[in-house]
């Protein structure tokens, strides 16, 4: 009887903890799935990022943040100090993932999303843009309405404009017919770049204005205007137009009304901000065309020259130029081989002399100090690791080699510097180092 008993009670006892083993089992599920709509915070914050790669002296590897696993579509909101990601969702979908800049710590996350995308596993896009001083994040993707695969009137373009530093959010559906080119490099999304019809969305009032090329308001008296013409981007006062030599904003200025002296023909090659940088050709000299051309840097309110550089004629134009990136503060601007001081007027262009590789800028901090690599294809090489990393003090512009395993910052916001690296299982990677200043 009492062998009955203690079987009877080890039964008992067996079937009462595989019914809490069951349960915690199910509680830790539940808090999982939670977990998984709010925002994820990095791991290690407070003991310093897990990954140290080498950097310039001017960052500490050792103190900050980091984020693993995120895609390769960031973007930073510089004046709040947010950095946005894009997270994968279940179902094929996304959620855009906000951290403070500085320390890493989440700050607030969107509802998941599926993009509007003809192909599987497309991933939207993503771009940080200001207007008026306050600063948004925007996604997009591009698709179509409909199971018609040979109507071409459903497509659309899907953006959601987010406040950067609350995270409301707003949707604006552009029915757009070709596969577009789309920038966010002014006050404004720009759909359409490199062609002349195009449509500025304004992030402060979410409203779309389409632009056909005869709205585009082509100079008086300007023939060559109507000749290449593709918009380039967008400021305040308007978009920015270039043409066969010329260029404009619409309804504001013409480039020919503010070239620097000596320049002839000139076109628009970037923006950056309310800024646009511009190439002219020098006018000839004794009837001999000039070796050198002008890069200016203008207002893009009033098409003033703010800085201007020389440089000698490639002996091959470009099919794309590099873009222009200001420094946090709007005080310095750099593309390419061109430094610009906005503050102080002037500019500078590193030019290969005596077999020397070419020096391509990337970052450039508000202390003037500009991080770039010579012999890197582009401005995303040098930060993904191309080339020889140097740094430029801009007030004495002498390039400086470091440590050639070095990456150098992708962003800098004074007290911290953002760095990209991806693994060698291509897991992607994004830090952000403490200054050592």
């Amino acid at each position: 009887m009492g062998d009955k008993i203690v079987r009877t009670g080890l039964v008992i006892g067996t079937a009462i903890l595989a019914l809490l083993l069951l349960l915690a089992t199910c509680g830790g599920k539940e808090k999982d799935e939670g977990h998984e709509s709010a925002p994820k915070k990095p791991d290690r914050t407070s003991q310093g990022p897990a990954t140290r790669i080498e950097v310039p002296d001017a960052y500490d590897s050792g103190k900050g943040w980091e984020l693993s696993g995120a895609l390769e579509e960031y973007a930073l909101a510089p004046g709040a100090g947010l950095l946005a990601h894009l997270q994968p969702a279940d179902g094929g979908r996304f959620r855009l993932r906000v951290v403070d800049a500085r320390t890493g710590k989440a700050v607030w996350s969107s509802e998941a999303w599926r993009p509007l995308a003809d192909e599987p596993g497309a991933v939207p896009r993503l771009a940080a843009l200001a207007k008026d001083g306050r600063e948004y994040f925007a996604t997009w993707s591009y698709g179509k309405f409909g199971d018609d695969p040979l109507s071409e009137a459903d497509r659309v373009l899907s953006f959601d404009v987010y406040e950067a530093a609350d995270g409301t959010r707003r949707r604006v559906e552009l029915p757009w017919s070709e596969a577009p080119s789309v920038s966010a490099s002014g006050p404004g999304l720009v759909v359409g770049v490199g062609t002349d019809r195009a449509a500025v969305l304004d992030p402060l009032t979410a409203r779309t204005v389409t632009y056909e090329a005869s709205d585009l308001k082509y100079p008086k008296g300007c023939a060559n205007c109507r000749r290449l013409t593709e918009v380039m981007g967008v400021t305040a006062k308007g978009p920015l137009v270039n043409g066969d030599g010329e260029f404009w904003v619409r309804g504001a200025w013409y480039g020919r009304d503010v070239a620097p002296k000596g320049a002839a023909a000139g076109i628009a090659t970037s923006v950056a901000g309310d800024h646009v940088l511009a190439r002219w050709d020098r006018q000839p000299v004794k009837k001999k065309p000039s070796e050198m051309e002008i890069w200016a840097v203008h207002d893009g309110a009033t098409g003033k020259v703010l800085a201007s550089a020389e440089c000698h004629k490639p002996a091959l134009r470009p099919g794309r130029y590099p873009a222009a990136v200001h420094s946090r503060d709007g005080r310095y601007l750099i593309a390419g081989n061109l430094a610009f001081d906005l503050r102080a007027g002037t500019g500078h262009c590193f030019e290969s002399e005596g077999g020397t590789k070419p020096l391509t800028l990337a970052t450039v901090t508000d202390a003037g100090i500009a991080y770039g690599a010579t012999g890197a294809r582009s401005a995303e090489d040098a930060v993904d690791g191309g080339g020889t990393p140097v740094s430029v003090r801009i007030a004495v512009p002498e390039p400086q080699a470091f440590s050639g395993s070095s990456r150098l910052p992708a962003h800098d916001l004074g007290t911290v510097g953002i760095f990209r690296w991806t693994d060698s299982k291509d897991v992607h990677h994004l830090m952000g180092y403490a200054s050592r200043n």
